[in-house]
């Protein structure tokens, strides 16, 4: 239902002439789950006894402890992962939201929910690049995160070029002049960054930021149906300033 939906708003973009089929970004974000870290305990039941402080709500140190995806899980949410989004921010219980945004209107065309995996966002980012694949020109722009040999590999097999911001600190970028030295790839880096806007929306407005649903299912229904209120939103605003 939540799908025909997003379709169905697409579908008004559609008919307004609001949607660009050649140029668009791709990115990720983590959506912090309903579950507390002292829920994170380990799989096999081998926990320490919780202090007596406060038997409806007991202290836990985890100080010292190593704490895995494979040794431990949610007793609250059990699909959700520890995740932290770069180096040196807070590991969090989450999943990843990822969008396809076309580049003209800044809306989105995809929008996907999967665990949270060091693999999530280039796999989750060429499923949606797949199904926008058509004959002609095709660009992708997306952030560092994207500049490896493998992601770039894959959305150049869906038949994209990959836009990515060049990530070429002690290390070799995955592009080189060929990709950078267009002027389209410039424009692309540029457009890129209003995805920040949708997620902004989606966080606050939307009240994606920590969700209040347990499951990937429950949270994936809510992501989508959020895009697709996004989406509404921007329509609204696009025909107004055209009206």
């Amino acid at each position: 239902m939540t799908e025909a939906f997003f379709k169905e708003v697409l579908g008004i973009a559609k008919q307004h002439d609001l949607l660009s089929g050649e140029h668009f970004t791709v990115d990720g974000t983590l959506i912090e789950a309903w579950a507390a870290q002292k829920s994170f305990k380990k799989k096999d039941g081998s926990e320490a006894s919780a202090p007596p402080d406060d038997p409806s709500n007991p202290t836990v140190d985890f100080h010292g402890e190593k704490r895995s995806n494979d040794t431990h899980q949610s007793t609250t949410d059990p699909e959700a992962r520890l995740y932290k989004k770069s180096k040196g921010s807070e590991a969090k219980l989450a999943y990843l939201g990822h969008v396809l945004m076309e580049n003209r209107n800044g809306l989105v065309v995809a929008p996907r929910l999967t665990l949270a995996t060091g693999r999530a966002e280039r796999e989750a980012a060429a499923e949606m690049i797949q199904a926008r694949s058509r004959p002609g020109r095709l660009t992708v722009g997306a952030d560092k995160n994207y500049d490896t040999a493998d992601g770039v590999k894959q959305v150049r097999a869906c038949g994209a070029t990959p836009h990515v911001a060049q990530n070429n600190q002690n290390r070799a970028s995955a592009i080189d002049a060929r990709t950078t030295g267009h002027a389209g790839y410039v424009v692309s880096q540029r457009m890129r960054k209003r995805v920040e806007e949708i997620f902004g929306w989606m966080k606050t407005v939307g009240l994606m930021r920590k969700v209040r649903h347990r499951g990937r299912k429950r949270v994936a229904w809510m992501f989508t149906w959020t895009a697709a209120a996004y989406n509404l939103v921007r329509i609204r605003n696009l025909i107004g300033a055209t009206a």
